[in-house]
């Protein structure tokens, strides 16, 4: 069988690393860090959500990111310095607004895959990562807000999504401790949350037991691909430069990816756009019985939530296009305490770990599935703020596409 080198040890090349094991290949995974699901894959908004399988490509999202631009608590945060990077992905995400329907359709599809082959996983290895499938409660506020929603909730449904309207009255019934006036939402009773880090680190156990190799603290200089196989400069963290040779390599690199793709012939246009994320410790018992067990999302607010387990809760939001920087902004966490503060009074704020990362998406929001130019390349990237909830079909159709494709 193929030996192949799996570049990144997020969610995307651990998923992707087990299923080629399964399949009988040989894997090593190459990670800069000292651990997997370190970057993008540490603290996520913890849904596994097809309900937020609609893509962002439309002239609304677009408004409203001009009209936040200078507002620094903004759901929407564009940094306006010139970048020919920036300014040439936003350009194809407003060419992409004519495939928003088809493209939310695709994602809808390969979401509600990717739930049932992740779950598979966990259950075939015995990997805890807080998982509970109460459902996801979208939150409107407005009458034309929801009256929008509608909208895309038809897609949604096209996609074969089980989906549907809520009064005022049923969402305290679904999420009675939420606190707050709404105008309706939609609830999804299929949607789930889970711990993506633990999830990751615990299928990374399982790849192990398999026989895959890790290979951590190891940058990667230089791919080069031939007919015949593929060579890896890769340098440790104490400057030893090494090759390796195999018959494959997968890019899942998250926002390096595009560096990668570049320098083998390939151009995939992913931007790093920055998540911010709090989890709250719930360490008395108020504030656990005041938390929410429902999935949430805010659509003003543009804020998801996830219950992980008794004594965590974990509010993610923001979409922040500025570049490479990770700086963890205090004005940018804020918000999240005061909508916990806001929506869930009973919480106590006293013990809040902040975190940022950086979403690899593309213009079109789909992931790259696949091979490129070069023979024995192949990518498994892409997936933007829908890494967790997608990477379980992404990897199938990875193993798929490199079982034809070196066989």
């Amino acid at each position: 069988m193929p030996n192949l080198i799996v570049v990144g040890g997020g969610i995307t090349g651990v998923t992707s690393a087990y299923a080629l094991s399964r399949r009988g290949h040989l894997v090593t995974v190459v990670e800069t860090r000292r651990y997997p699901a370190m970057e993008t894959s540490y603290a996520n908004g913890g849904q596994l959500s097809a309900s937020n399988a609609e893509v962002w490509n439309n002239w609304a999202t677009i408004l409203k990111g001009l009209k936040w631009m200078l507002r620094a608590d903004a759901p929407l945060l564009l940094n306006p310095t010139p970048s020919l990077h920036k300014y040439t992905w936003i350009a194809e995400f407003i060419a992409q607004i004519a495939n928003y329907r088809a493209n939310t359709i695709e994602t809808t599809r390969l979401a509600i895959a990717a739930r049932e082959h992740l779950l598979a996983m966990a259950q075939a290895e015995g990997v805890d990562f807080d998982y509970r499938q109460n459902g996801l409660l979208h939150l409107y506020h407005d009458k034309h807000s929801f009256e929008i929603a509608g909208q895309a909730n038809t897609l949604l449904r096209e996609g074969g999504l089980d989906r549907y309207a809520v009064t005022p009255q049923e969402i305290a019934k679904i999420e009675p401790t939420a606190h707050g006036q709404f105008h309706g939402g939609f609830y999804t009773p299929s949607d789930a949350s889970g711990d993506i880090h633990k999830f990751t680190r615990g299928l990374v156990d399982a790849c192990v037991r398999r026989g895959v190799r890790f290979l951590y603290d190891t940058a990667v200089d230089r791919i080069e691909a031939t007919a015949s196989n593929v060579q890896l400069q890769i340098r440790t963290q104490g400057a030893r430069v090494g090759v390796m040779q195999a018959d494959g390599v997968v890019l899942c690199a998250g926002v390096d990816s595009r560096k990668f793709a570049a320098s083998l012939g390939d151009r995939i246009n992913i931007y790093p756009v920055k998540g911010y994320s709090i989890t709250i410790g719930l360490n008395d018992d108020e504030s656990r019985a005041a938390a929410p067990n429902v999935c949430l999302l805010d659509e003003a607010a543009k804020i998801v939530t996830s219950r992980l387990g008794p004594d965590r809760f974990r509010i993610a939001g923001t979409a922040e296009f500025n570049g490479f920087n990770k700086d963890i902004r205090a004005d940018r966490i804020q918000p999240l305490v005061d909508w916990s503060q806001k929506l869930f009074p009973g919480v106590a704020t006293n013990a809040v770990v902040p975190w940022a990362g950086l979403r690899p998406m593309t213009p079109t929001m789909l992931p790259k599935v696949g091979s490129g130019r070069r023979p024995r390349v192949f990518y498994n990237t892409g997936h933007g703020h829908l890494g967790w909830t997608l990477s379980g079909a992404t990897s199938q159709i990875l193993a798929d596409h490199i079982d034809r494709a070196l066989a």
